[in-house]
C-alpha cells in the first residue's frame, strides 16, 4: 500500500540517490528571491547555531543515538560478564571440592586407616599433602559421627565437623556454600565405603570462592580493554554510518525530507499506473495504491519477499529476478497486466528494480480468443505429426486418443467395424457391430468397455446414428439425454458417477467409406461441448480416419501376402529317416518377405535341406519365393550336387530378371540368397553350397558351436562366379542349424552381435530340435520384427550297419545268378521273404544292363529303410532310357518291368559314374 502523508520513508530513500532534493532547491530559490528584492535584513550569526546545527540533521541525531546504544550495550555486557564470572567461580569451587573429596575418599588405604586404632596418625599427613597439592583450603576426614580425624589446624582435630553430613551417611555427596572464618567457601562431603558398601567414614574438602575467582579478576583488565576497543570500533562504525546517511539524505533536515516525500506521495497516489520498488533481495520496498489494487496486496506487504505476497507465480518471478521487461503481458487474478521492469543500479544506485503495471483487462477477451486459436492450431499440428506413425490400426487409434487427451477431451474411445481389422471394408448392409480398438483418458479406472470388446450399438445411441448417417453427433448434456443410456443402463450410471457429462461422436470417414466412430467425452471441464468443438473434433478424426484406412489397406495386403506365402511354403515335413527336423517360420510384422525353406527326400535315404531369402517385402516377394521354391523342387529331381543346382537356379534368376527388365516391370529378384545341403545317413557326409546366404551353425555333441566355413558364393542373379561345394562329416548327437538373416540382423543390432547371441543360445549338448528352436527364438526374437525369420534345425540320423548290404559284381553275365542268391539270403535275414522275387527280378535287370551297356566296376547295394532301396553303380555316365517294346520285339522290356515293380526309380550321377536305383515297398 502507498504510505500516507507524513509517514517516514527512510527505507526507500536510497532509490533516489544522486538526485538533488526538492526541499533544498526550494530553499535556495527562496534565498535568491529575497536577495533579488533587495531585502537588506542581515542574516543571523553562524556561530550562534554552530553546535546545535548538526543535531538538527537526521545524520547527527542518528549518530548520537547509535553512540548511546553502543555505550549501553558495552556496560550491559561488562556487568553480565562479571555476574557470569561469579557464578562460574562458585560452580568451579564446588566442582573442585567434590573432585578432591571423592579422590581422597577412594584412595587406597583410607578404609584401613579409618579402622586403625589411631586414624589421625595415618590420615593427617596424607590429608595435608593432598590439600597442598590440590590447592583446596582444607581436607577433613571424620568418622560417621562427624568427629574430625584431620584438619589443617591441629587443635580442631577431635572436634565435631561443622556442616551437613546426613545425606553423606546415606551414601550421597553433599555440597554447600558457607561463610567460614576464612570467608565464603564451597565444601563437599562424600562417604567412604568398605567393600560391602557400608559407610565407614566421611571426607570433606573445601575451598574459598575468592581463591577460584582470582583467575577471573586477572582477566578483568583484559576484558575492559577489549570493551574499550569495541566501543571505539563501534563509535567509528557509527560515525561511518552517519556520514553515509548524511550523504544519502544530502544533509536535509527532517522537515525538508518530510516535505519532499509529501510531494512524492502525492505523485504516487495520482498516477493511474501501479509502481513497485523491489530491493536486490526480492523484498518489496514500495507499492502505490494502484499497484496494491491491481495485485491485491495485503496491508503489510512492504518489507516482505515478493514470493510471500500471494501474487501470481510468473509475476513474482519477474519482480524477484529484476530482469528487464517491456510491456510484458502477465495474468494476475482476473486481470491482464502490461508490466515494465527496469533495474535501479545502472548509474550506481542500490541493487533492485522498479516496475510499473498497466491494467489491460479490456484486451483479455481478444487475447483469450487468440490463445484458443493458437492452442487449436497446435493441437491440429500435433495430430498431423503424432497420428499415423505406423500402419497398425489399433496403434493409430490409440495415437488419436493420446493427442486429444487431455487438451480437447477427458476420455476418447475409438470403435471400428470388425471387417476393418481384417483389412476389409465394412459390409454394405447397415450394421452397428464394432470392436473397440482404443480407450484413452485422464484416469485409468474408467467406466468404458475395454479394448477388444465387440459392441452392438443400439440404433438410439449417438455412435450408431453417427455411423449410419456418416455425420457427427453432439450430446451437450448426457444427464438429460436418454438414447445413449439404453445401450447399458448400469454402465451409463457409472459414467455419470465419474462426472462424464458431454459427448461428441464423429464417424471415421475415409475415401467415402465409414470405418467406425470416435467418441470424445468430457468430465473435468464443466463446460459442455459446442459446435466449435465439433469442428475441431472432425478435423482430428479426418486425420486419424485416413491413417486408419491406410493401415486397413496395408493389413489387407499383408494378410494376402501372408496367405500367399503360407500356401507356397511346405504344409508339413515329408517322411524321411535321415534327419530329425524342427523349424520355425515367422513372417515380418511390417511386411511379409520372401524367406522359405524345404526338406526334400532324395534317393538312397538322403535328404536335401534348403533355406532361401528373397529381397523385398509384399506380394511380389512372396510370389518370387514360390517361383524359386518350385524351381528348387524341380532341380532336385535331377539329383544334382548343391553347386550345380545353385548354378541352374542362378541362370533361372538371371533369365527372369532379363524378361522383367525387357517388359519394364518391377519384378527383378537379383540378390536372392540360398543355402542348399544334402545329407547322406549312410556315410554321415553333408555336402553344402551357398549363394550369398549367411553361414550355417554346427552344434557338436558336446555343445560346442561353430559356423561352417563354406566358400562364399554370390547372390542369385549376379552371375560370373561359380558356386563351390563343402563337405562336412556330421557326428552322432550333433545339430545343423540353418536360418535367414532376419534372425541375427536387426536395425538396432549388428549382425556380429546377433551371431554371438545365436551361438550362446545353441551351446547346449543333447537337446531336441524343437527345444533348440524355442531357445533360439527366446534369445533373438526382437520386440517388433521387421523381417521374415526362418529357422531350420536338423539332428542327423545314421543307418546301422545291418541295414546296408553291398556286393561287388564281376563283369560277367554268369555272375548275376550268384548275386541273386546273396540277395535272397540277405532278404531272408531281414525277414523280407515276400520281397525276394520282386527284388531278384529288379536287380537281375539292372545288373544285366550294367554288364551289357556299362563298364566296370559294378557294385550292388541294398538299404533297408522306410523302403527297400536297390542300387546298381557302374563307371559309365550313359543313362538308360525307358522303352516301350512292340509285341514282336525281343528286348527293351527290362526297365519297363523295373518301372512297373518299383515305387520309384531313377539315375543319379557321381564322380565315378552313375547309380541306377529303385525303391521297393517293404510289405
Amino acid at each position: 500500500m502507498a504510505r500516507g502523508v507524513g509517514r517516514p520513508w527512510a527505507r526507500s530513500a536510497p532509490a533516489f540517490r544522486g538526485r538533488r532534493p526538492w526541499g533544498r532547491r526550494e530553499r535556495v530559490r527562496t534565498e535568491r528571491d529575497r536577495q533579488g528584492r533587495g531585502d537588506q535584513q542581515a542574516p543571523r550569526p553562524a556561530r550562534r547555531h554552530a553546535l546545535l546545527r548538526p543535531l538538527r540533521r537526521v545524520s547527527g541525531q542518528v549518530f548520537v543515538l547509535q553512540v548511546l546504544i553502543v555505550i549501553l550495550l558495552v556496560l550491559a555486557a561488562g556487568a553480565e560478564l562479571i555476574l557470569q564470572a561469579q557464578r562460574d567461580s562458585q560452580r568451579e569451587a564446588s566442582n573442585r571440592s567434590v573432585a578432591v573429596a571423592q579422590t581422597f575418599a577412594h584412595s587406597p588405604g583410607i578404609v584401613p586407616a579409618l579402622q586403625s586404632p589411631n586414624p589421625t596418625a595415618i590420615l593427617q599427613p596424607l590429608a595435608e599433602a593432598a590439600r597442598v597439592s590440590t590447592g583446596v583450603d582444607f581436607i577433613v576426614v571424620m568418622n560417621t559421627k562427624g568427629i574430625r580425624y584431620t584438619h589443617p589446624i591441629p587443635n580442631r582435630i577431635g572436634k565435631k565437623y561443622v556442616g551437613t553430613i546426613g545425606p553423606a551417611l546415606a551414601g550421597q555427596t553433599v555440597t554447600e556454600t558457607i561463610k567460614g572464618t576464612i570467608g565464603p567457601l564451597e565444601q563437599a562431603v562424600v562417604p567412604v565405603t568398605d567393600r560391602s558398601g557400608k559407610v565407614v567414614g566421611l571426607v570433606s574438602a573445601g575451598i574459598t570462592i575468592s581463591k577460584v575467582s582470582r583467575a577471573v579478576d586477572r582477566q578483568l583488565p583484559i576484558l575492559f580493554g577489549a570493551a574499550a576497543v569495541a566501543l571505539a570500533l563501534a563509535m567509528g562504525g557509527t560515525a561511518a554510518v552517519s556520514r553515509r546517511l548524511r550523504r544519502q539524505t544530502h544533509g536535509l533536515e527532517p522537515a525538508e525530507m518530510a516535505r519532499m516525500y509529501e510531494h512524492h506521495d502525492a505523485v504516487l497516489h495520482a498516477v493511474r499506473e501501479g509502481v513497485l520498488i523491489v530491493d536486490g533481495d526480492g523484498r518489496l520496498l514500495l507499492a502505490n495504491d494502484e499497484a496494491a489494487r491491481l495485485l491485491e496486496l495485503p496491508p503489510n506487504a512492504e518489507g516482505r519477499h515478493v514470493n510471500e505476497l500471494g501474487i501470481a507465480p510468473h509475476m513474482a518471478e519477474l519482480l524477484a529476478s529484476g530482469r528487464v521487461a517491456t510491456d510484458e503481458m502477465l495474468q494476475s487474478g482476473d486481470r491482464l497486466l502490461a508490466v515494465n521492469n527496469r533495474p535501479t543500479d545502472r548509474n550506481g544506485g542500490p541493487p533492485g528494480s522498479v516496475a510499473t503495471l498497466r491494467d489491460s483487462t479490456e484486451l483479455r477477451l481478444l487475447s483469450g480468443r487468440a490463445e484458443a486459436a493458437r492452442k487449436r492450431l497446435k493441437l491440429l499440428y500435433d495430430a498431423g505429426v503424432g497420428i499415423g506413425t505406423t500402419l497398425d490400426i489399433q496403434r493409430t487409434a490409440q495415437e488419436l486418443a493420446q493427442v486429444a487427451v487431455p487438451r480437447f477431451a477427458d476420455f476418447v474411445t475409438v470403435d471400428v467395424a470388425e471387417p476393418v481389422l481384417r483389412g476389409e471394408e465394412p459390409p454394405i448392409e447397415e450394421s452397428t457391430q464394432m470392436v473397440r480398438v482404443a480407450v484413452g483418458g485422464v484416469r485409468k479406472n474408467h467406466p468404458f468397455y475395454s479394448v477388444g470388446k465387440t459392441i452392438e450399438f443400439l440404433r438410439s445411441t449417438p455412435q450408431a446414428r453417427g455411423f449410419g448417417r456418416g455425420s457427427s453427433v453432439i450430446e451437450p448434456d448426457l444427464r438429460i439425454a436418454s438414447g445413449w443410456k439404453a445401450q447399458d443402463p448400469v454402465r451409463a450410471r457409472r459414467m455419470l458417477d465419474h462426472g462424464i457429462h458431454s459427448l461428441i461422436t464423429v464417424p471415421l470417414n475415409a475415401r467415402g467409406v465409414v470405418l467406425g466412430v470416435a467418441s470424445f467425452w468430457r468430465s473435468r471441464d464443466p463446460n459442455p461441448f459446442d459446435e466449435d468443438d465439433v469442428s475441431l473434433a472432425e478435423e482430428l478424426v479426418i486425420r486419424a480416419a485416413v491413417s486408419i484406412d491406410n493401415a486397413r489397406r496395408y493389413t489387407r495386403e499383408h494378410n494376402m501376402a501372408v496367405t500367399l506365402q503360407h500356401s507356397l511354403l511346405p504344409r508339413g515335413l515329408p517322411e524321411q529317416s535321415a534327419v530329425d527336423v524342427a523349424y520355425r517360420y515367422l513372417p515380418a510384422q511390417e511386411g511379409v518377405g520372401g524367406d522359405w525353406f524345404d526338406v526334400i527326400p532324395l534317393p538312397g535315404s538322403r535328404v536335401a535341406l534348403v533355406v532361401g531369402d528373397v529381397v523385398g517385402h509384399g506380394l511380389h516377394a512372396s510370389a518370387t519365393m514360390g517361383r524359386l521354391r518350385t524351381a528348387v523342387l524341380n532341380f532336385t529331381t535331377l539329383d544334382l550336387p548343391p553347386d550345380e543346382l545353385l548354378g541352374h537356379l542362378d541362370e533361372l534368376v538371371t533369365r527372369i530378371d532379363r524378361e522383367e527388365t525387357s517388359r519394364g516391370g518391377e519384378g527383378a529378384i537379383t540378390g536372392a540368397t540360398c543355402l542348399y545341403a544334402i545329407y547322406d545317413p549312410v556315410s554321415g557326409d553333408c555336402t553344402m553350397s551357398r549363394a550369398g546366404h549367411v553361414l550355417p551353425a554346427l552344434v557338436g555333441p558336446d555343445g560346442a558351436v561353430r559356423f561352417a566355413d563354406l566358400p562364399a558364393g554370390p547372390p542369385l542373379g549376379l552371375g560370373g562366379l561359380p558356386f563351390q561345394n563343402a563337405q562336412l562329416r556330421l557326428e552322432p548327437g550333433s545339430q545343423l542349424v540353418m536360418y535367414t538373416d532376419g534372425l541375427v540382423d536387426e536395425r538396432d543390432r549388428d549382425i556380429d552381435v546377433g551371431l554371438d547371441l545365436l551361438a550362446s543360445a545353441l551351446a547346449h549338448a543333447d537337446r531336441p530340435a524343437e527345444e533348440t528352436c524355442d531357445a533360439v527364438l527366446d534369445a533373438l526374437l526382437p520386440v517388433r520384427q521387421s523381417d521374415d525369420i526362418v529357422l531350420l534345425v536338423a539332428r542327423p540320423q545314421f543307418l546301422a550297419d545291418d541295414q546296408i548290404a553291398e556286393w561287388d559284381v564281376p563283369f560277367d553275365p554268369a555272375a548275376v545268378a550268384g548275386v541273386r542268391a546273396q540277395v535272397t539270403e540277405q532278404l531272408t535275414r531281414w525277414g523280407l521273404v515276400e520281397a525276394v522275387f520282386t527284388t531278384e527280378l529288379v536287380l537281375s535287370e539292372l545288373i544285366t544292363n550294367a554288364i551289357r551297356y556299362a563298364t566296370s566296376p559294378i557294385r550292388v547295394r541294398l538299404i533297408r529303410d522306410r523302403t527297400l532301396i536297390c542300387e546298381v553303380s557302374d563307371a559309365s555316365s550313359t543313362s538308360p532310357h525307358l522303352r516301350y517294346a512292340a509285341t514282336m520285339d525281343e528286348g527293351g522290356r527290362g526297365l519297363f518291368l523295373v518301372a512297373q515293380l518299383a515305387e520309384r526309380w531313377g539315375t543319379r550321377y557321381t564322380s565315378e559314374g552313375k547309380v541306377i536305383w529303385a525303391e521297393l515297398p517293404l510289405a
